[in-house]
């Protein structure tokens, strides 16, 4: 039988880069052990590796769109650390493409990762939760949960999928101690973003987001973080934008719907 860590643990899907990674190294600071689950093998192996706390951390290879690959880590990380306190959905796609350029396959995917990932995951954790009295559930979603904007039919549908799916796993597992919220991310200055992100769509956002700025990986993990801690412990079922703003203001980016730039 697994003697359960001192500490408390974590679990962040997509760690291997971005947001997921960010989340994972605040988890580290704050005392926890962390298990950092993503499909790409040899990325995860290097953001694991350059953690340099191999005590503390576990990597996970998995597709969280599978479910014995799911069954099969949370597994691995019970065996490790022997409890779990808290999950961050965070391993997503997107396909930004126009509707009648998306195929019936791009679109499954999205839904496979993004939707269908959380539920196997939030199936798997809540056991391990209630077996130490509870835990905490965080989602990451999507202002394109919030508003329509070119080129995100999947994606922007899928994740409004999350932010519903945040509400019933919060109604249902409140009797096992388990909270469950979700933070909707604005614009991030992440890979993804630099890549697909052209001058005048930086200039579209910095005009549309009062703060004027993109959000910093590190501020995400900030409200994920709090979401999970016991300063969050009347908080459920909640969707907190952390945006600069973006979404209070409700106009879209004329760039892309003057020319269909990817957004």
């Amino acid at each position: 039988m697994t003697t359960p860590s001192p500490r408390k643990v974590a679990l962040v899907t997509g760690a291997a880069r971005g947001i997921g990674l960010a989340v994972a190294k605040r988890f580290l600071a704050e005392g926890y052990n962390v298990a950092l689950l993503d499909i790409e093998n040899d990325l995860l192996r290097a953001s694991v590796a350059a953690l340099n706390d191999p005590a503390n951390t576990l990597a996970l290879h998995a597709d969280v769109a599978d479910a014995a690959a799911v069954a099969a880590a949370f597994a691995a990380a019970q065996a490790r650390f022997g409890r779990l306190d808290a999950l961050v959905n965070n391993a997503g796609i997107a396909v930004f493409k126009p509707l009648l350029d998306t195929t019936q396959a791009e679109w499954q995917r999205v839904m496979d990762v993004n939707l269908t990932g959380p539920f196997l995951c939030t199936q798997a954790a809540a056991p391990l939760m209630r077996e130490h009295g509870g835990g905490a559930i965080v989602n990451i979603t999507s202002i394109s949960a919030l508003r329509a904007s070119t080129l995100r039919t999947a994606y922007g549908t899928s994740k409004a999928g999350l932010a519903h799916l945040t509400k019933q796993f919060a109604v249902e597992l409140a009797t096992l101690g388990i909270r469950v919220n979700a933070v909707a991310p604005g614009p991030v200055e992440t890979a993804m973003a630099k890549a697909v992100h052209t001058p005048a769509i930086r200039a579209d956002y910095h005009d549309t987001i009062p703060l004027n700025r993109y959000g910093g990986e590190d501020e995400l993990a900030d409200a994920v973080f709090f979401l999970c801690s016991p300063r969050a412990s009347y908080i459920t079922g909640q969707m907190l934008a952390v945006d600069g703003g973006f979404e209070a203001t409700g106009i879209g980016l004329p760039t892309l719907r003057r020319d269909g730039s990817n957004g």
